[in-house]
């Protein structure tokens, strides 16, 4: 007979409830599924809580926000005469879900031998899928939304090919002024369904207030088909692919309004890059924001100020791919 992963790990935990081999507060078990750098763990803590135990590497950090009082993921380390090693700790803090618990780690082992020279990913996948199923129905982004939102995720997408942990830039849903950002530098990404002009929605007077490195502004025209380019759904897909951490990359599209349970009605809208331009803001870009504006003797007694920009002559001279390839390089470096 065939046994499960569920039946391995069951077995494993109730072995360690009645004794077993200690490692610091531990009583811990090898279970028969592999990764890059050892294999996964069962775990019984001294107040019976049961844990499973997913190999990293020492480097590689494990993501906040699932403290309790169900379930709780932290990094750790077990220290013994064989060395054991660093690990992404996912324990259950009630007993009475113990049940639960197992489905969930028996699915997170199957995943990580689908994926073991990447365990931590595999982890967070199941994660996220699990907590899919209590999300609610979110409301739907508009064509323009969609389009603000499908440059952004072009751009972060070539981010992701050079860094797979670029996400970390990726900062406007959380609600920086601007879409990508370093300490020194950042990125502005604005989008048109327009035919004509190159016109730019700008929202509040520290929108294109630059950092000490620079500000550069992406500006995109997409069009809007059934036919050719790329659905919503493909881009955001490829960007969980390139990247280390799908959670992160979840949070941000969440807080952007898109959630993959409405995948279905974002599939007949495809959008294809018609034109793309990258600006300096500088001192001749045409914006407003407070410092110009202080410098000019104006009193800034007004709030909530959204303009429009017209790029659609010269100047300003939009930059050549060498000076924009060197900014991209900088924030890289400073996201790092």
């Amino acid at each position: 007979m065939t046994v499960t992963l569920r039946e391995v790990v069951q077995q494993h935990w109730e072995a360690l409830e009645s004794g077993g081999p200690s490692v610091s507060e531990f009583r811990v078990a090898d279970l028969p599924v592999e990764t890059a750098v050892g294999p996964v763990v069962a775990a019984v803590d001294r107040a019976g809580n049961r844990h499973i135990l997913v190999p990293i590497e020492p480097r590689r950090k494990v993501r906040g926000g699932l403290d309790g009082p169900a379930l709780v993921l932290r990094k750790m380390s077990l220290e013994d005469a064989a060395a054991r090693g660093t690990f992404a700790d996912l324990c259950c803090a009630r007993p009475d879900l113990n049940d639960v618990f197992t489905g969930l780690c028996a699915d997170v082992l199957a995943e990580v031998e689908e994926q073991p020279k990447d365990a931590l990913k595999a982890l967070y996948r199941q994660l996220d899928r699990w907590r899919a199923l209590f999300q609610t129905k979110s409301n739907l982004l508009r064509p323009e939304q969609q389009a603000g939102l499908f440059g952004e995720l072009l751009f972060l997408e070539r981010l992701l090919g050079r860094d797979p942990g670029a996400h970390r830039l990726w900062r406007g849903p959380l609600g920086h002024r601007h879409d990508f950002a370093s300490a020194q530098y950042s990125v502005e990404v604005k989008s048109s369904l327009a035919t004509d002009g190159r016109r730019a929605r700008i929202h509040g007077l520290d929108q294109l207030d630059a950092p000490a490195g620079g500000l550069h502004l992406y500006w995109i025209r997409l069009e809007l088909g059934i036919a050719g380019g790329r659905t919503l759904n493909e881009i955001a897909k490829h960007v969980l692919d390139l990247c280390e951490d799908e959670s992160a990359i979840r949070s941000s599209l969440s807080a952007a309004g898109y959630r993959f349970v409405d995948a279905t009605q974002y599939e007949d809208s495809r959008f294809s890059v018609l034109e793309e331009r990258r600006y300096a803001v500088d001192a001749g870009f045409p914006r407003l924001v407070v410092s110009e504006l202080t410098a000019a003797g104006l009193p800034i007694n007004v709030t909530d100020v959204t303009y429009t920009i017209d790029l659609s002559s010269e100047p300003p001279v939009p930059l050549d791919d060498e000076d924009a390839g060197s900014f991209v390089a900088a924030l890289l470096r400073e996201g790092a």
